[in-house]
């Protein structure tokens, strides 16, 4: 009876699982279809046939668990390494975001002009988001016929039939699934609403005008798609699509072109940029190696202080070990950019506390090689209490026999630590030193929080005097008038092989602790 019991159980946990899996499945299929995201369609389906085919036989148990593990390494690791890689290859940015057709429809939306007898509506501003960041959605009542309308950004208008929609004084105060923003949300937000538009026709468009109302203007940019032609009708101005660069946008007879452009596939030209600009290239040079002197510094430092004070309190006569850990693992409670900011504080020339304290005047974050010294002393602050961590686990972990043993051979102290238990702990922590260093090659908080890359010289504004390649990418690809998101993905494919390549010289080299015994 029991087991009949436990029988059932497993059956309907194993329905009830298949059951919202199928359901989810069912949900994002038709989202990522109207999408065209292929490659999460092709994840969704594979997954779900998948758990279908493991879980809902009593065969393939190994797969039963290797599948989860297997799954969530492609979803959080595997699939954005492949996406980033596609991004390295194309243009995407600021100006180059979404297809063609949805850069047509913002260069078009986007000349919209007031006529004398434009349709005006009165407005209400919605989201299903945030009411900083959006997404935006427009709700409209006609001022001549009281029809309510509605649409997002770049959308063809349509009436509200399907939007169960409150009408107050003429404004839509309440709409199912939406918040109305208030007036005064509006106004914090407008540089981003003010934009919006909704189109009517091919030469017709809704665009915002104020915080409460809109209007029905003309397109002066008319699109031809059989020409795949932009005309300027006020000006006459033919606008056809040529290639500048490595990309295309739409371009009259006077080589004037459009801002709007789209996202396209430019080859090599991300990676071209990247290597071919000999001043950037020594730029880079410069900070990589900056890089491996912070990661390699961070590293030992870290560790080295950790495994001091991990054998220093792993002596059995001394007393309140407990309360000694406790205290130092205080540095790791606190989160990494609260840190940061507090110590950058620290180091201020005129007002800081380590100034202020040992008398000092040094121009910690004015001149390069301090400010070098300050974010090494900052990140093994932060760093040591992991170490520390590690190191009193592995020591714990040590066999007393074998410190015995050594204090019978007449080995001293030191000798015992250096020649025995060093190099035993080390069997345990090398792949943790390893993974510290990677860490660090690409710690953009250390630098970002407390330097922000600098100090800078005169009349340089690439690299600072603390930037990591990572750091000084970032600046690189979204310093600039937009965000380069292309060109930004190329250089952590490279920076990613470099870590890489680096982990791999080091896990070879500690693989000859494994021979100690």
């Amino acid at each position: 009876m029991r087991e009949r019991t436990t029988t059932i159980r497993s059956v309907l946990a194993r329905v009830l699982v298949l059951g919202a899996a199928l359901a989810v499945a069912a949900y994002l299929l038709p989202l990522l279809i109207a999408a065209r995201m292929w490659m999460w369609l092709f994840i969704v389906v594979v997954a779900t046939a998948a758990l279908f085919i493991l879980y809902s036989t009593r065969r393939f148990v190994p797969a039963k668990y290797f599948f989860p593990g297997t799954f969530f390494l492609a979803v959080f690791l595997i699939v954005p390494i492949i996406m980033t890689v596609q991004t390295a290859f194309t243009n995407f940015g600021d100006g180059f975001r979404g297809t063609k057709e949805e850069a047509v429809t913002t260069i078009t939306n986007n000349s919209v002009v007031q006529a004398a007898d434009s349709s005006l509506y009165n407005l209400s501003v919605a989201t299903t988001g945030s009411v900083e960041d959006g997404p935006f959605s427009l709700f409209l009542v006609d001022t001549d016929t009281e029809e309510v309308l509605y649409g997002a950004d770049g959308d063809t208008v349509k009436a509200a039939t399907d939007v169960d929609t409150t009408v107050t004084d003429g404004f839509v105060t309440a709409a199912d699934g939406y918040t109305i923003l208030t007036g005064k949300e509006v106004n914090a937000a407008y540089d981003k609403i003010s934009n919006l538009t909704l189109s009517v026709s091919e030469t017709t468009a809704i665009k915002v005008q104020g915080v409460r109302s809109a209007f029905e203007g003309t397109k002066t940019m008319v699109y031809d798609e059989d020409a795949d032609a932009i005309t300027n009708t006020q000006t006459g101005d033919v606008y056809t699509v040529q290639k500048v660069g490595n990309s295309e946008y739409y371009v009259n007879a006077n080589g004037d072109r459009l801002a709007q452009s789209w996202k396209q596939n430019v080859g090599l030209a991300n990676f071209e940029r990247l290597f071919g600009n000999q001043s950037l290239l020594k730029q880079l040079g410069g900070a990589f190696g900056w890089t491996l002197l912070f990661a390699a510094g961070s590293m030992l430092l870290t560790f080295g202080l950790g495994y001091f004070l991990a054998l220093t309190l792993n002596d059995d006569r001394i007393r309140g070990k407990k309360l000694y850990r406790s205290f130092l693992l205080l540095p790791y409670a606190v989160p990494g950019f609260i840190s940061l900011l507090i110590w950058s504080n620290f180091y201020n020339r005129d007002f800081g506390l380590i100034n202020e304290t040992l008398h000092l005047h040094i121009n910690w974050l004015g001149d390069p090689t301090w400010a070098k010294i300050a974010v090494l002393l900052t990140n093994t602050w932060m760093g040591f209490p992991y170490m520390f961590i590690v190191c009193t686990g592995a020591l714990q972990s040590i066999p007393d026999d074998l410190k015995e043993a050594a204090r019978i051979d007449g080995a001293s102290g030191w000798q015992t630590t250096t020649r025995v238990i060093t190099p035993l702990l080390l069997v345990s922590v090398a792949p943790l030193l390893v993974s510290t260093f990677a860490f660090n090659f690409n710690n953009f908080n250390a630098i970002r929080l407390l330097t922000e890359g600098g100090p800078f010289a005169p009349g340089e504004y690439t690299r600072g005097g603390t930037d990591i390649l990572i750091s000084m990418v970032y600046r690189i690809a979204f310093g600039g008038s937009g965000a380069d998101y292309g060109f930004a993905s190329a250089v952590s494919v490279v920076l990613f092989v470099i870590t890489g390549v680096l982990a791999a010289a080091q896990f070879t080299a500690t693989r000859r602790l494994e021979d100690i015994h």
